[in-house]
């Protein structure tokens, strides 16, 4: 796959965004990060790469991005509350490479107790903005972040990478391995229905809550580039990754295909709640996109095809636009809950 290019947020969702108060005026954007002057690998524990640097700044432009991303945390946490300031202090700067956006992420330490945080400094792309707001619409977790211009800012995400966790975290009692599987299964239903693609083990991470009886997880993503982009209908259906294949056999073993429905039918229910909700944020939020190009024509007219025929149906032929095709996808995979919700 050829990496993906970066859509510009163009005025409806700006002002979308800004009702919203998702778009605020930042004390420093994306551009003053990039001016850094020295670099080294960050390495793991174990020693090994970890595909990202640590950066350094000249002194005359330390002070300047110091103080700027000890705003933007408050901002972004403290609802622009900067009382707190005076013992918060940029701990480090981490600088990803290979990532579509080049992410920043910042490490804010607290020096009242040592204890640290993160978020990360992005460019926007109209994509990855749709997905987040997306999640905090349609999925069971709520998530921060803010945009200025070109410049994107996140909170970090916590969690196990997949990866990670399926490499130390699969061998356990059956009784959590089934509630691993059936998480990865709703995972996988609400990707698909919202039509957020390129779940690898590494674009999202699991979180781990003790119980009465054993523990609860949750999968949570942590990418957003792909949303609403790829052509290829598969590619919004984590289980085809080779990737979650660990997740995807314990699934084989420990559930039968009724089991499998239920959990898909559980989701999407949950779904249609969330879209009665807040049915007129998602009403503007799907008109916005479903006029906007986020995409190829030929990666829409692959997805509008593939859709058709998994579904067996003529509905999205008439879709121009993959914002069309997603607000057809929500109408045919929720029926009944988004029949009265959208109308």
């Amino acid at each position: 796959m050829k990496k993906k290019v970066i859509i510009p947020v163009r005025p409806p969702l700006r002002d979308y965004l800004r009702k919203h108060r998702r778009e605020l005026k930042l004390p420093l954007q994306y551009e003053d990060l990039d001016r850094f002057s020295q670099s080294v690998d960050l390495l793991n524990h174990a020693g090994q790469d970890t595909l990202w640097q640590t950066i350094y700044y000249d002194e005359h432009e330390r002070d300047f991005i110091m103080k700027g991303l000890c705003q933007i945390y408050a901002m972004l946490n403290m609802g622009g509350d900067f009382s707190a300031l005076e013992h918060l202090e940029v701990a480090r700067i981490d600088y990803c490479l290979f990532g579509n956006t080049r992410p920043f992420r910042i490490r804010i330490i607290n020096r009242l107790n040592d204890n640290y945080d993160h978020f990360y400094v992005k460019k926007s792309d109209a994509n990855r903005v749709y997905g987040l707001e997306l999640e905090e619409l349609l999925s069971p977790e709520k998530v921060r972040y803010l945009i200025d211009g070109p410049t994107l800012i996140e909170e970090h995400i916590a969690g196990i990478p997949g990866d990670d966790f399926f490499t130390s975290k699969l061998e356990d009692t059956t009784f959590n391995q089934i509630r691993m599987a059936k998480e990865f299964v709703k995972f996988n239903e609400r990707c698909f229905v919202r039509l957020l693609g390129d779940m690898r083990a590494y674009n999202y991470v699991i979180n781990i809550t003790p119980d009465i009886e054993g523990s609860q997880f949750r999968f949570r993503a942590i990418d957003f580039d792909q949303q609403c982009y790829e052509g290829k209908k598969s590619f919004y259906l984590p289980q085809y990754f080779k990737e979650n294949n660990p997740i995807v056999f314990l699934g084989i073993e420990h559930m039968d295909a009724k089991a499998v429905r239920q959990y898909q039918l559980e989701e999407r229910t949950l779904i249609g709640n969330r879209i009665k909700v807040g049915n007129r944020r998602v009403r503007d939020l799907l008109k916005i996109i479903s006029e906007d190009v986020v995409s190829s024509p030929e990666k829409t007219r692959q997805l509008r095809e593939e859709l058709n025929e998994h579904h067996g149906t003529t509905r999205f032929s008439k879709c121009e636009r993959m914002g069309e095709i997603l607000q057809a996808h929500l109408r045919l995979a929720l029926e009944k809950e988004f029949h009265q919700s959208l109308g």
